[in-house]
């Protein structure tokens, strides 16, 4: 499960996503076998952490499974 992560807060993605012109019709990010089309990975910090990504309009989002 895709979620979006600020400093002190979780979010589900269709509550940032829905007004980005990069996300799908229903709302959500574009998430394809295991990758997010519409921003790239960023290297973790310890392998215990899930992987993480940054979108195109800048929010970091965690695979959370």
């Amino acid at each position: 499960m895709l979620v979006v992560m600020t400093n002190d807060q979780l979010f589900a993605p269709l509550t940032v996503c829905q007004g980005c012109l990069l996300a799908t019709q229903q709302g959500q990010p574009r998430w394809q076998q295991g990758q997010l089309r519409c921003g790239r990975a960023i290297a973790k910090a310890h392998d215990d952490q899930p992987a993480q990504y940054e979108c195109e309009m800048g929010f970091r989002l965690a695979n959370i499974e």
